[in-house]
């Protein structure tokens, strides 16, 4: 049993949680992840063109982030954290069920589904999560979580990789995700018997933090937040469009597309602990490489070079990175720690609302008028990105 105040205990148990949830984590991405990295020539093997693979990969992210704002709030409301997430985890049966999916608009349910998944369990993992990060650094600990993460997210793009080299396809890799979908809800009952109760772990706050987290309003920085957020999510291009581009003009063949897609999850992993590292030093400050990294990706991606291709994907593969950590860290010290799950659904929600809505232009821009609307497009949107971050910045400096 913890006890208030055994700060060393009180860390050691909250660094091994994080690496527990960790390996939660991985090995979903080893699921999920992997049905990701084909989910564009998988859907255009079934007949799907570029509008509809940006539209039903958008739809995926948006369902997959705007139900977080319902899950985020139920989490809170009922406190049944360890719960919500396993219903989530539980929903990663749809990545195997896609091995039957006989056209697209059946694939389409699965992926949706798989997303929902997502969804439910997401809010409700980071509330849990961001009390153990609280012990050992918001942006070192949500870090280190990521890149566990990404160790799935590598393996799984891999196993595709795999089943196309050696003739199984598509669904010979489908049916193979029944193992790790299965086993993430069991590790997932290994860190609940551990940390029962991950609030405990989050006692050790200051006078000030515990007097802020006595509010329920959400501050004003994170609306300003939220206005970044959308901005530069909007312009984000999805690796969906991105690699259906790179096989309709024979680019990269169809067999590597998920090893690039594993190569942007390395690079996503290893960016999460150097930029994690960077947040507890910077704090807020760190979030204007979001907009600087995102700018040149469709310039790159969509060019005809394989060079430019790659790097594209590997730009993309870090602020992916940057997204998933200290975009989540930032969260958590923002917000107070009542309605911590409610301001994860908020912020999911902008996140995969603006995904949705650029995804799905982007994909029309490629099919139905030109790539140089798509540049515009990105152009824009990054611009007003910076703009809102200068405004962040000076709120903060204002209202530290």
């Amino acid at each position: 049993m913890l006890k208030t105040g055994d700060t060393k205990d009180t860390k050691k148990l909250a660094l091994k949680f994080i690496l527990l949830m960790g390996i939660v984590s991985a090995l979903g991405d080893v699921t999920y992840e992997g049905a990701k990295s084909v989910y564009g020539p998988y859907l255009a093997f079934l007949g799907a063109g570029a509008t509809t693979i940006g539209f039903v990969s958008g739809l995926g992210e948006f369902v997959g982030y705007v139900l977080r704002l319902l899950s985020g709030y139920f989490s809170d409301k009922t406190k049944h954290h360890w719960l919500i997430a396993a219903i989530g985890y539980g929903m990663l049966i749809s990545v195997p069920m896609l091995a039957f999916a006989g056209n697209w608009q059946y694939a389409a349910v699965f992926i949706i589904l798989e997303r929902t998944g997502k969804a439910i369990r997401s809010p409700a993992r980071d509330a849990i999560l961001s009390h153990a990060t609280k012990e050992v650094g918001r942006g070192y600990g949500f870090g280190i979580h990521e890149a566990l993460d990404q160790l799935g997210a590598i393996i799984g793009p891999l196993i595709f990789t795999a089943a196309l080299t050696i003739g199984k396809g598509y669904r010979g890799g489908f049916s193979f995700m029944w193992i790790p979908a299965v086993s993430t809800v069991a590790m997932l009952l290994v860190a609940r018997s551990v940390v029962p109760e991950p609030e405990k772990l989050e006692t050790g706050s200051t006078e000030t933090e515990v007097k802020r987290s006595g509010s329920r309003r959400l501050p004003k920085q994170f609306w300003i937040y939220g206005l970044f957020t959308m901005a530069s999510v909007a312009g984000f291009a999805n690796f969906q469009v991105m690699s259906y581009h790179f096989i309709k003009q024979d680019i990269i063949s169809e067999v590597h597309i998920p090893t690039l897609y594993a190569l942007a999850m390395a690079v996503d992993g290893v960016t999460a602990l150097i930029v994690g590292k960077a947040y507890d030093r910077k704090g807020l400050k760190s979030l204007f490489i979001i907009p600087l990294l995102t700018l040149p990706i469709p310039f790159l991606a969509f060019s005809k070079s394989v060079y430019l291709a790659v790097i594209s994907v590997f730009l993309w593969g870090i602020v992916m990175g940057v997204h998933e950590t200290i975009m989540r860290a930032a969260i958590a010290d923002i917000t107070p720690i009542e309605n911590r799950g409610s301001a994860y659904g908020f912020f999911n929600t902008l996140y995969g609302g603006s995904w949705f809505i650029g995804s799905t232009l982007m994909g029309y821009f490629y099919e139905e008028v030109s790539v140089v609307c798509i540049y515009f497009f990105v152009s824009l949107l990054q611009l007003a990105a910076f703009i809102i971050f200068r405004k962040l910045e000076y709120e903060t400096v204002s209202n530290p």
